[in-house]
């Protein structure tokens, strides 16, 4: 079958499927309302902004969103002449744009992928270039930016082995769709190799490393963190489970009943991933029998709380910025894990759960470094736990290595810039740029030491 036809059957598919979409849109909605909010968005109605030269930048959600951060900075000190369109596909993703970029930024919602919503919005935002953030592969944006002309980025690219085989249905069309870039930043070697295995043009493809590592925590993030911590009562150590889901929080529960009981002042600070789990986490604590405090009720703790459940958007670096001993959910889950790095760039030392596909590499990297411990259910927790509130001097060396990690890793936002740069000025790639590239994949002189 001609690629072509593919893409029209692609198509074609994705109009009988909108109705499903909106029905699974609305569901969503009726738990977290923001779902409802500017759906027109995602069939590209909106006001024309009228721009002259802009950047399009992609983020799905907020961990995307997260990492993009330094390399939107990047390229809006950079190319200060250009319009910045930032797109989202998650309420979340978009509070957290709006929260770090106001104004400064456009912000949109990415239409579903279907012909007219997609050509609507290049229409409207006229990219000169867009920026993917890590493998958001969506067929008829990369086939129509190729048509109009518009060079695609793929910037932080990851693929995991699930993912990979999760194209396997609509191989060709992923293959054509990555073909229609111009580079595709990679993370890692294996991400590399994944990518190539999705059928992406070796020639293309560069081994930056993670822009994860190239996180910005400004000075008034310590601060905060610094009087968060100063609020609690002397002597008292906070322990942060950020990004958690069901499982994470079922085994994190229990094993804080027990650590609660010999450690009287440990302090349990929860960060649900999503907000519609605000209150499913605030039953399932005042069911333990914790004193349950709200981040949005009262503000900050009192000293007679026992979880302390932030269910708030966008603060969850403040409050890793207060605590002594981070857990990063999504890892008992089995979601594939979160961001560690977004908890060892505060010197903390990190308990993380064994289902960590989405992070592998990264995980794996601070687990060698010293900076984390796995844990694979409440046992692993109090086990470890115990060792960490009974000796400061382990907290503080996990916590230097996790941090340690970071500071040598960093430098993927100014390989990306390059990149860019070469698309939107056409600079041309210097030999150690060139030397990341990933021709010949069995040839140690092409293959990168970025991780």
């Amino acid at each position: 079958m001609k690629l072509e036809i593919k893409s029209r059957l692609y198509s074609l598919a994705t109009a009988f499927l909108t109705p499903v979409v909106l029905f699974r849109l609305a569901s969503r909605g009726i738990k977290a309302p923001a779902y409802f909010r500017r759906w027109r968005e995602r069939f590209g109605v909106f006001p024309n902004p009228g721009f002259k030269k802009s950047i399009l930048v992609h983020a799905v959600s907020v961990g995307e969103v997260n990492a993009a951060i330094p390399l939107i900075k990047a390229l809006m000190e950079t190319y200060s002449d250009y319009d910045f369109v930032i797109t989202t596909v998650t309420p979340t993703g978009s509070d957290r744009v709006q929260q770090i970029f106001g104004n400064q930024v456009f912000h949109l919602y990415l239409p579903y992928d279907t012909p007219g919503a997609i050509k609507r919005f290049l229409k409207k935002i006229k990219p000169d270039l867009a920026v993917v953030m890590e493998t958001e592969i969506w067929p008829n944006l990369f086939r129509f930016c190729k048509k109009r002309n518009i060079p695609i980025v793929v910037a932080n690219a990851r693929l995991s082995e699930l993912s990979l085989k999760g194209y396997k249905w609509v191989q060709s069309l992923a293959t054509m769709a990555v073909n229609n870039t111009k580079y595709v930043a990679a993370q890692t070697k294996t991400d590399a190799q994944r990518m190539i295995r999705l059928g992406c043009d070796a020639d293309k493809i560069y081994v930056v490393g993670s822009l994860k590592f190239d996180i910005i925590i400004e000075d008034e993030i310590i601060e905060k963190g610094k009087a968060i911590h100063e609020h609690c009562a002397k002597n008292n150590l906070i322990w942060i489970a950020a990004s958690t889901h069901h499982e994470d929080e079922k085994e994190i529960l229990e094993a804080y009943s027990f650590l609660k009981k010999k450690y009287p002042k440990l302090l349990l600070i929860i960060v649900p991933r999503h907000p519609e789990r605000f209150q499913v986490t605030t039953q399932a604590c005042l069911q333990k029998g914790y004193n349950t405090q709200l981040r949005s009720k009262i503000g900050l703790y009192d000293i007679n709380a026992d979880v302390f459940i932030v269910d708030t958007m966008g603060e969850m670096l403040e409050f890793y910025a207060a605590s002594d001993i981070a857990f990063v959910g999504g890892s008992i889950s089995n979601i594939g894990g979160h961001n560690v790095l977004e908890a060892a760039v505060f010197n903390l030392p990190v308990l993380v759960g064994p289902n960590t596909h989405n992070f592998s590499e990264i995980t794996q990297l601070l687990h060698n470094c010293g900076g984390s411990k796995l844990v694979n259910n409440s046992d692993d927790i109090i086990e470890y736990m115990q060792e960490l509130i009974e000796n400061p001097e382990i907290r503080k060396s996990m916590g230097s290595a996790a941090y340690k990690l970071v500071e040598e890793n960093r430098g993927a936002v100014a390989l990306t810039m390059e990149l860019i740069a070469n698309v939107l000025q056409d600079t041309p790639l210097n030999d150690s740029m060139q030397a990341r590239n990933y021709v010949i994949p069995d040839k140690d002189k092409h293959q990168s030491n970025a991780i």
